[in-house]
């Protein structure tokens, strides 16, 4: 019986109500050391189902000695599951192998494997209710720990609870609510008392305790009235009471102990094979059982809490330690346990030892060939600390450092790659150290360090110039000039694909995208980078078709990583074609993988986009709301990535709302360094066009109008064309040049606004009867994308001309949110819900939901409905 946790259990029990209504949830149990959260945990597996049938129950618990085993934690939690490997996806399918030993892989995306959780728990809902359990979440190794915040935060409709106990201030889960376990209020505090206490001791240890459960519980056995106690903090003297009583047992339990404390899965077998070359035998459990230290349950023991754990390792000297690291590492023997062995080796290691260092590179090599990229990080570190000489340490921390840019560990990225640097002065090397710390630095936002490190290890090594030089475009892209035109200069240098598309599409005629696209190979990530140039170039359909190509192809084989970077580019070319609804479903989707795969560049990059559609449907408080979490989050001493984007986006709700001087002002500050060169820079020349003649000071467009139009001649797109016709209708007032912008063609939004635009012109002129059909075309394309200052700005003149305007008609996924608008797309060609899933990265229970709440507001009750629908 649990007292005082009321509260608690009453949350935990709705969640579980709801897992049994099909809905899905996760909570973080927060709390110090013995507040109750194992308890709390232990309270929530008992529960039962109102007819009395038990919830099915996953459960794990992390400890500090297996942090550095990759999958040790999700292992514990989803084995039970794992005969239901063959019902995933084929990418999912094999990355669990792959992780849990049952089947070899190349190494695949990291957040493929949290995916993949996903599923698994999904289809084992599909039975009943399921529920969760991770105790010491802050022990977890790191990738379970993010392949189950992944899943966790993606659980919706699948009848999944998730429940994580963690100490406060460590294990972060971003984006999943917490409760916090607090102190036991004095009146339940006693009831946890043995009521024969003396009372001056009972007062004691009610003042000791603060509430705290297992300090009630621990601390008579060792506080006596006349104790005067001390400075110690309640964990150290909980440890210091768990201390006392592992004192009083005999030795050889104390040693069964410490083998215990030092292992990681309370094995028995593997404990007392382990512990009897240092004398103990099976019969020295029982004084630790009878003392309550520790439980057996068949061949598993378990430490009655992690503090008694603590309390075992912390009281044995340095030697006994590094003697049960040695015998567990001697009866550690078999394939499935090497990672643990090398591990055990390296503990029981006191200096440099080659052959060590050997075994646990070979475990980080592993980790890395099953996804576990944290892991490795830690293994070849720790490899580096043993190795005999500098040029192996520098070697392996090295790795350490890819292996952190891989997983995502930016920080130690950079600080493995200096360490390495400091130990050896081969030029070769120093030019890899480039590449791994100038990108971790350009992730983090450190555009002036990743260009410096970048441009300076090209000059070491030619076999890795061209990629450090193709590489260094990317920061010198954002710090924009001096340094773009010096990389240019370089890259002009070279014969290399990519390098000449980037000096192509910045400075000359661009070159064919689907050619060079085909020179640089199949692989997404060899790609990628063409599509941001693309629209530099001005071939916005061609970037279109390549980055929809490799979103498809990310989607088919897993790769999420590379999932926000394309469909950022993908949402671009939907929102430069007019398709906003398209731009706004590939955003939605691109912002959920990017958090959950920690890319802040992105994340800001997408939020600035979002606040750009918001600003052209008139939606001024989530436009300015979007933009402030798009420049929220930036590195110290860093611009955030999207910050142009949201200078356009506040540029474009100004002008929409009528605010045309401080457009202008928005416009102008794009026209300057460092954002002069870059895509929404030259895409807002026409905007800043319009802004500045309806201000009255068309004079401040006039030198950047020149610029445009020399691009749009050298790109030679007709958009690009109609748009600098537009703009010097603008500036001269001259209607051939509306006429010819409008002949030269143009995307929906922009030819709805050159018609606008040309209306009004009609109109002052006093030729209604012309400015009708201008303007009425116009306001049916706003209404259609819905561009609401637009559609009232075209409103007001078409009735200013004389004519009744009509009213907007309603749109049948008007009410959708961007996810089921795409849901409800993919389910309109026939996909079923497994396939919709695997594309989206979702479960196919969720799948199911958002349909079934697309239904109704669209009208309709089958999938045959919904593929007659133009969604």
């Amino acid at each position: 019986m649990l007292h005082g946790r009321g509260a608690e259990q009453d949350r935990i029990a709705a969640l579980v109500a709801r897992a049994r209504a099909g809905e899905s949830a996760a909570l973080v149990l927060r709390g110090g050391p013995g507040i109750g959260k194992t308890a709390l945990l232990d309270w929530a597996a008992e529960l039962t189902s109102p007819t009395g049938r038990p919830v099915r129950v996953l459960r794990a618990s992390a400890a500090e000695f297996e942090a550095e085993l990759p999958f040790a934690g999700l292992s514990q939690l989803v084995r039970p599951a794992l005969d239901r490997l063959d019902r995933l996806p084929a990418p999912q399918r094999q990355v669990l192998a792959s992780a849990f030993g049952l089947g070899g892989g190349a190494p695949a995306d990291r957040l493929l494997v949290g995916l993949a959780v996903l599923s698994l728990l999904a289809d084992l809902a599909d039975d009943g209710p399921l529920l969760c359990l991770v105790d010491d979440a802050h022990w977890l190794d790191s990738v379970s720990a993010e392949a189950l915040l992944f899943a966790a935060r993606r659980l919706h409709a699948e009848g999944v609870v998730m429940i994580f106990a963690a100490r406060d201030g460590v294990f972060p889960a971003p984006g999943l609510p917490e409760l916090t376990v607090s102190a036991l209020a004095p009146a339940d505090a006693v009831q946890l008392l043995d009521p024969h206490l003396a009372p001056d001791v009972r007062m004691r240890v009610l003042g000791e305790a603060q509430g705290n459960p297992l300090a009630l519980i621990e601390l008579p056995r060792v506080v006596r009235a006349d104790d005067a106690g001390g400075p110690l903090p309640l964990t150290d003297r909980l440890q210091a009471a768990f201390h006392g009583q592992i004192d009083r047992l005999p030795t050889g339990a104390r040693t069964l102990l410490l083998v215990a404390a030092v292992e990681d899965t309370g094995d028995l077998d593997v404990l007392l094979r382990a512990a009897a070359p240092l004398g103990p035998g099976p019969a020295d459990l029982r004084p630790a059982e009878e003392a309550r230290l520790v439980e057996v349950t068949g061949r598993r023991l378990r430490f009655r809490h992690p503090l008694v754990r603590a309390a075992v390792h912390a009281g044995a000297t340095y030697p006994e330690r590094l003697a049960v690291h040695r015998a567990l590492a001697d009866v550690l023997t078999t394939p499935d346990t090497a990672d643990r062995r090398a591990w055990h080796l390296a503990a029981a290691t006191t200096g440099p030892d080659e052959q060590v260092a050997a075994t646990l590179e070979r475990t980080a090599e592993q980790a890395r060939a099953r996804s576990g990229y944290g892991a490795a990080l830690a293994a070849f570190e720790r490899a580096a600390e043993l190795s005999g000489d500098a040029a192996a340490q520098a070697r392996r921390l090295l790795l350490a450092a890819e292996s952190g840019l891989q997983s995502g560990h930016l920080d130690n990225a950079v600080r493995l790659a200096e360490r390495a640097a400091g130990l050896v002065d081969e030029p070769a090397f120093h030019a890899r150290v480039a590449w791994v710390e100038g990108h971790a630095w350009f992730w983090q936002g450190g555009h002036q360090t990743a260009y410096d490190l970048m441009s300076q290890g090209a000059q070491l090594d030619p076999g890795q110039r061209d990629a450090l030089l193709v590489a260094a475009f990317h920061p010198a892209w954002y710090l924009g000039e001096p340094y773009l035109s010096a990389c240019l200069d370089q890259l002009a240098t070279l014969d290399h694909p990519v390098a000449r598309y980037q000096v192509a599409a910045v400075r000359g005629r661009p070159l064919p995208l689907a050619t060079v696209a085909a020179q640089v190979g199949a692989e997404p990530r060899d790609r990628v980078q063409l599509c941001g140039l693309g629209f530099v170039a001005g071939q916005d359909a061609e970037t279109y078709e390549l980055a929809s190509g490799l979103v498809a192809r990310c989607r088919a084989d897993g790769v999420l990583g590379l999932l926000p970077t394309l469909l950022f580019f993908l949402a671009e070319a939907e929102f430069f074609h007019g398709r906003h609804r398209d731009a706004a479903v590939s955003l939605d989707e691109a912002i959920r993988v990017a958090r959950d795969g920690n890319q802040p560049l992105w994340v800001s990059q997408l939020l600035a986009v979002q606040a750009v559609l918001a600003a052209v449907a008139g939606d001024e408080a989530r436009c300015q709301e979007l933009v402030t979490s798009a420049l929220d989050g930036a590195a110290a001493g860093a611009e955030a990535g999207g910050r142009a984007w949201t200078l356009w986006a506040q540029g474009l709700l100004d002008l929409g709302q009528g605010r045309a001087e401080s457009a202008v002002t928005r416009f102008a500050a794009l026209q300057e360094n460092p954002y002069a060169h870059q895509v929404c820079a030259y895409r807002s020349v026409p905007d800043l066009v319009e802004a500045a003649v309806r201000a009255g000071v068309p004079e401040q467009a006039e030198q950047v109008y020149t610029r445009f139009s020399a691009w749009a001649e050298r790109v030679d797109q007709p958009w690009a064309t109609s748009l600098a016709h537009r703009c010097r209708a603008l500036l001269s007032g001259d209607e051939q040049d509306y006429l010819l912008a409008l002949k030269a063609g143009g995307r929906p939004f922009e030819q709805a606004r050159t018609e606008l635009l040309y209306g009004e012109w009609l109109r002052r002129a006093r030729r209604k009867a012309d400015a009708r059909g201008r303007l009425h075309h116009a306001l049916g394309t706003f209404d259609q994308l819905g561009a609401a200052p637009w559609a009232a700005r075209a409103r007001g003149e078409l009735e200013a001309t004389g004519l009744r305007a009509p009213q907007p008609a309603a749109s049948a996924a008007a009410d959708l949110t961007p996810q089921e608008l795409q849901i409800a797309r993919l389910a309109g060609t026939g996909l079923s819900n497994r396939d919709i899933a695997a594309q989206l990265f979702l479960s196919p229970k969720t799948v199911a939901y958002h349909l079934y709440k697309a239904y109704p507001k669209l009208g309709v009750a089958s999938r045959t409905e919904l593929a007659a629908l133009a969604l």
